[in-house]
Formats: C-alpha cells, sequence, structure tokens
C-alpha cells in the first residue's frame, strides 16, 4: 500500500496503490494554507475510508512539497547567517552583476534583498587557493569572536561559504565544529557539502537558500509526522526531490533546497511513464491547477534535466526537472484594469480559501473556474458529488466584469477563458519553439484539476496532438511520486586541461564519489538488486563560460583508459546542441555521480466495461457555449468508458477528478491503456 500525497493551493491531491489488488484509489480534499499537514490528516482519513483499509495498512508514504518554494517566494524564511573569507562580505549583493537590459536594467531594477543581510555577515580571516592550498590560516582566535557575535545575535540558522572551499573544505569543516561545540542546536550547512562546485555566489547563494527554508521545512516535516501518526499511519515518510527523485524525510531537512520543485515533478515524471507505456515518445507536460500552471518537455520518454533553476529573483543550483510555470489556474482571479479599461486574468489565486465563488466559500471575485462553470463547462456538482458548485453566484460575478467592458456574461466568461488560454500558451511556446522545437511533433498529456478543461483549446492553437487524458488525471502529480526512485547526485569540480589530464587520476576521483553515492543508497534503505550509479564529465571548450555534461561508461569508469570517446562525444553533443564545434583545446570542469534507486512500478489492471456502448456512459445533456451559441452538449461517465469508444465532441466528460471538455470538431477514443486521446476530424485515421 502506498501513499502519493500533494498538496496544491486548492486542493490536496490523495492517490492510494494497492500493489497487490493492482488497483488505485483516489482523493481530494482542499488544501489548508495556514497549516498544510491538516489537510494531507484529512485526505488521509478520506482515502482510507474510500479504500476501506486501516491508516496502519499504508506501508510508504510519498509527498511533494511546497514549503520551501513559498517560503522564499513569500520572503517567510528564516533569518540566517553568513560567514564568508575577509573581504568577499559583499558576494550576495554583487551577485552575478545581471540587470534585466543595460541602461534600462539599472534605472528599472528592483533588486531583492539578500537571503542573508549584510549585518548577519561576518569575514572570516583565511584564504584557500583554486588549488585547494591553503594561502591563510585559518584565524580560530579571531574566528571564534565573530562567531559569538554573529550566532548571540538571533540568527536561527547558519551558512559557512568560504572561498575555493570546493577545493578543499578543510577551513568550513572546522568552523562547523567551533559551532558545534559553541552553539549545538543551531542548524548549520557547508556550501562544500550543499554544492562542492566552483562560481562564488551560486554556491554561496544555495547553501543561504537551503538554511532559509530549513528550519521551516523541518518544522513541517515534523508536524506532517506528527498528524500521521495521529491517524495511525506507521509507514515511512518520503519527499519528492526536483528532479523527480526520492529522498527521506530526514534528508529533506537537512537539504531542503534540492525540493524547490517537488511539487511539479511528479506530473513530469508520470508524463514520463505515459511515453514509455504508449506510442507516444514526444510529449509536451500541461498540469493546470488551482493556483499555477506547469508545464515541461519529454523527448524521445525522457525528461529534460536542468543544473538549476530560479525561486523567485534568486538561482538554485540544484539538479531539477525543466519545468517552467505561470500564474494561471482555476482559481486566477479576472479583473478590470482601472488603468486601461481591459481586462486582465492573473496571477492572483483565490487560493484554497475563500476559492472561486462557485464553491460556495466566501469568494466574491470570479476566476477562471467561475467562467468555466458559467459556459456550462464545469458541471453542477464535482468530486463525485461531494462538492456541489454554486451556478447563480458564478453568473453573478462574471456579470459584473461584463458589464464594466460592455460584454455579456457568455461574451466575459469565455475572455476570461481566452486570456488564461494565451498565458498558458506563452508557456507552452518557451519550451519548445524558443528552443527551436516545433509543437506539432508533440502530444500533450493534460493533468491537474483544471487540465483537461483547457488542454484541447491549447491543443488547437499550437497544433500539437494528441490530447492525452489519463486515468487519474486530477491527481496524476501524486501518482508521479508513486513511480518515482530514489535519486542523489555527488559532484566535484576537477578544472583541468583536457590534454593534460592524467586519466588515473580522473578515475580515482570518480570512485571517491561512487563512495559516497553507495553510502547514501545503505542510508536509505535501498536494495543491492534496486541501486544504480552512472557518471558523466562537465566539459566545455577553452575558456567557454558554460559547460556540457557527457556520460561516462560505468566500465570506464572501473577498468580504466583515455577518455577519446568520451571527447568524441562532448564534440557531437556540442555540435547538436549549438550547430558548432571548434577545433580549440578542452577543459574538464566538473564530475559528476548519479545514484538511484528503483521502486516497484504501479501496475493497474484496467477496469473492463460491461458494456462499451456510449449510450450506457452518457449522464445527461446540458446547453455548453461553444463558438458563440449555446450547444446542447452530452455529459459522459468516464468511469463507464471502455476502450475502443470513441466520442464526438463537442461533449464534456466527468469524472472524480476533473472534467474534460471536448471541443467541436474533434474526437476522442480510449486506448488499450484507459488513456483518452483527443484528435481533430481533418487527422482521423
Amino acid at each position: 500500500m502506498r501513499l502519493g500525497v500533494d498538496v496544491g493551493g486548492t486542493f490536496t491531491d490523495m492517490l492510494l496503490h494497492d500493489d497487490a489488488a493492482r488497483r488505485t484509489y483516489r482523493a481530494k480534499t482542499p488544501s489548508t494554507p495556514e497549516d498544510q499537514s491538516i489537510g494531507v490528516a484529512k485526505g488521509v482519513e478520506l482515502i482510507c475510508r474510500k479504500a476501506e483499509i486501516a491508516p496502519s495498512d499504508i506501508e510508504l508514504v510519498l509527498h511533494g512539497t511546497t514549503v520551501a518554494t513559498n517560503a522564499v517566494l513569500e520572503a517567510k524564511g528564516a533569518r540566517v547567517g553568513l560567514l564568508v573569507t575577509e573581504g568577499f562580505e559583499y558576494t550576495l549583493h554583487l551577485a552575478k552583476s545581471w540587470t534585466p537590459g543595460p541602461l534600462f536594467g539599472w534605472i528599472v531594477m528592483d533588486k531583492p534583498e539578500p537571503l542573508a543581510s549584510l549585518a548577519d555577515t561576518r569575514g572570516i580571516p583565511e584564504r584557500m587557493n583554486a588549488g585547494g592550498e591553503v594561502v591563510r590560516e585559518l584565524d580560530e582566535d579571531r574566528a571564534v569572536a565573530l562567531i559569538d557575535d554573529l550566532c548571540g545575535s538571533g540568527i536561527e540558522a547558519l551558512t559557512i561559504s568560504l572561498l575555493h572551499s570546493y577545493a578543499n573544505p578543510a577551513h568550513e569543516r572546522r568552523l562547523r565544529d567551533l559551532v558545534a561545540a559553541r552553539y549545538p542546536d543551531l542548524p548549520v550547512s557547508l556550501s562544500s557539502e550543499i554544492l562542492p562546485e566552483f562560481r562564488e555566489y551560486d554556491r554561496t547563494i544555495t547553501t543561504v537558500m537551503n538554511d532559509y527554508v530549513r528550519p521551516i521545512m523541518k518544522r513541517y516535516l515534523s508536524r506532517i509526522e506528527d498528524r500521521l501518526r495521529a491517524e495511525e499511519v506507521a509507514a515511512r515518510l518520503h519527499i519528492v526531490r526536483s528532479d523527480g527523485g526520492l529522498m527521506s524525510a530526514e534528508a529533506a531537512s537537512d537539504r531542503p533546497v534540492h525540493t524547490v520543485l517537488s511539487g511539479p515533478a511528479g506530473g513530469v515524471t508520470s508524463t514520463v511513464m505515459i511515453a514509455r507505456r504508449s506510442r507516444f515518445k514526444r510529449l509536451l507536460a500541461f498540469d493546470m491547477g488551482g493556483t499555477s500552471t506547469d508545464v515541461s518537455v519529454v523527448l524521445d520518454g525522457a525528461p529534460t534535466i536542468s543544473r538549476s533553476t530560479e525561486v523567485g529573483a534568486f538561482p538554485a543550483k540544484v539538479p531539477t526537472l525543466d519545468v517552467r510555470s505561470v500564474g494561471a489556474g482555476g482559481g486566477s482571479i479576472a479583473d478590470v484594469s482601472e488603468l486601461t479599461g481591459s481586462l486582465r486574468v492573473g496571477p492572483r489565486s483565490a487560493g484554497a480559501m475563500p476559492g472561486p465563488v462557485a464553491y460556495g466559500r466566501g469568494g466574491t471575485e470570479p476566476t477562471v473556474s467561475d467562467a468555466n462553470v458559467v459556459l456550462g463547462y464545469l458541471p453542477p456538482v464535482l468530486l463525485g458529488g461531494d462538492m456541489t458548485l454554486d451556478v447563480d453566484g458564478a453568473r453573478t460575478a462574471v456579470s459584473g466584469i461584463g458589464a464594466r467592458i460592455d460584454l455579456s456574461t457568455e461574451d466575459a466568461a469565455r475572455g476570461i477563458i481566452d486570456i488564461a488560454n494565451e498565458v498558458m500558451l506563452g508557456a507552452l511556446r518557451m519550451i519548445t519553439v524558443q528552443r527551436g522545437l516545433d509543437p506539432r511533433d508533440f502530444g500533450i498529456v493534460a493533468f491537474g484539476g483544471a487540465g483537461p478543461l483547457h488542454a484541447n483549446a491549447l491543443a488547437a492553437l499550437l497544433g500539437c496532438y494528441p490530447v492525452i487524458v489519463p486515468s487519474n488525471p486530477g491527481v496524476l502529480s501524486a501518482l508521479g511520486f508513486l513511480e518515482a526512485e530514489f535519486k542523489n547526485e555527488f559532484v566535484q569540480t576537477f578544472i583541468r586541461a583536457a590534454a593534460d589530464l592524467e586519466s588515473a587520476q580522473l578515475w580515482a576521483r570518480f570512485r571517491e564519489l561512487k563512495g559516497k553515492a553507495e553510502a547514501w543508497l545503505d542510508e536509505q534503505e535501498v536494495t543491492d538488486a534496486d541501486r544504480a550509479v552512472s557518471y558523466s564529465l562537465d566539459l566545455r571548450y577553452e575558456q567557454q563560460g558554460f559547460e556540457v555534461t557527457v556520460d561516462v561508461p560505468a566500465e570506464m569508469v572501473r577498468d580504466g583508459g583515455d577518455l577519446d570517446s568520451v571527447i568524441d562525444d562532448f564534440h557531437t553533443t556540442h555540435e547538436r546542441l549549438y550547430g558548432v564545434r571548434f577545433h580549440v583545446p578542452l577543459e574538464l570542469v566538473a564530475l559528476r555521480v548519479v545514484a538511484t534507486g528503483a521502486t516497484p512500478p504501479v501496475a493497474e489492471d484496467v477496469a473492463q466495461v460491461a458494456d462499451a456502448a456510449l449510450d450506457a456512459a452518457l449522464l445527461e445533456t446540458r446547453p455548453a457555449y461553444f463558438g458563440g451559441r449555446w450547444l446542447d452538449t452530452p455529459h459522459y461517465d468516464r468511469d463507464r468508458l471502455g476502450a475502443g469508444v470513441r466520442i464526438d465532441g463537442p461533449a464534456i466528460i466527468r469524472q472524480y477528478d476533473t472534467t474534460t471538455v471536448l471541443l467541436p470538431g474533434h474526437y476522442a477514443e480510449v486506448d488499450e491503456n484507459g488513456y483518452l486521446l483527443i484528435w481533430p476530424f481533418e487527422k482521423e485515421a
């Protein structure tokens, strides 16, 4: 019994998989922003009731969280102290000396305050060079005085980030010992452990961000574990990393910076699984929730991995699935600009409380969900009848917007939907067209509570087909958590000219990192049969500003040898990415070792429908607004649609966790995996 938990801005999604019975159970409950653990506890109670099991039967809990992200975005993190090499106190302020534009950028840039203030920064007398050699010995007496001054001032966490500590961490470790002896309860992070790579600002800001969210994450995970115990759930809690891997709750407490994109990772992981189980290997992940929409690209059945991301205005150099987010969701609020008199949608969201007007929880401002209710795309009841919508309230709210811009209620609702679609379309263009990818070569996987409502319209604009609506789209991110594997990356900066490199030295360093990777797998209790270790090198042309990562065969690390084949792969990869290869010397930049631990796949028997006739799935016929007029539109029960069934649009397909809108000029069919595939009539086979 494995439970996936996805806490969103509007709903908390639960998906329970019974490995023995090959069945899944799903539940959605309103999120509780004041304390997310409350919503999680209610969700556990609900899904156990649905599955008719005791909470103690759950054997594993896998949780994706936005706690770290929200703490940075809302500037509600801990007060962090920072120890740096004397003379480098302004590292966070100088950053990368980057502005949004040249002269214009300097004039208008609103530079955020660093996550660790200058008042909480101290310069330690010491110095290493880039080779790891001591240039200036650590002055311990002065260091102790500075530590007492800083740690006695009320800081909640401490970051130690010294110059070139990636090459020699001895001074950082000694400072940690001095702090631990005097302030044993103070959380301390070393940059040489969080990010042992060169580039001073990236290493420092990533480590500071780790401490900025660390006390908050620790409190949150403690509350979650307490709530689970109160519900009699004895299972071990694991957290989903930004790169789609898993880590223990204890590891997440120590290194929460690796969870900054934890939430969206589950949906991408599920999209990868869909690509591997179907004939569609090039897919766009389209996750539309209540607050935001996340999009990503899956190429040849594999996700796109980025070595860094941004959380608000700050970079975080951690491995992440390459996800782009925009502030458009079902709860995005529509209003009229007082300056221009034009209609705008988002990024403000009604959230879980009070939520859209139609939810009847006190919301008064019209949202995208209210517009869908007005147009007849959302039925009067959701969640299998557990939630009744206030249709009249939604019409009143949307009509108020329409009156201000001289539009009918229906046209105002249509305008709200069109603007939200354009915002999301911009994100999809960013991950395809702007990277030289043709969206017409991709299908689009629609998930999240609102994804299937809008995906057909976006596919029609971009020309990407089919639209794939999985069996459990509303809780697909939670399903992705169940399919995630244990994962961690170990990296070491190693800058050398390739021509001067003694390969034996390289393989020795790889084997050191492999030892760390295997120790981590032991900590996560991954069995030998389920574990794997892979290797790669960051390479660049001499004096280039950025690197290209190239895989290194495991047998090469084991047996040794020269790097000729790896260098050839670098030239080929560089030419594929940038259209050019150079005949200049190469540099090694970093070694990477990735440890993974496999988890059992989520195997589910596709439900066999006794009566596969389409009429057997018809729930009712209701009016819906398409193409400027009201049309009588059939509503079908997704759970009664058997494999091979075809539906011609317009139609509304309802299920517990979401609603799918099938536009006129399109048809949908159910494939052998239980996926709903939407195609335009002109692509009919």
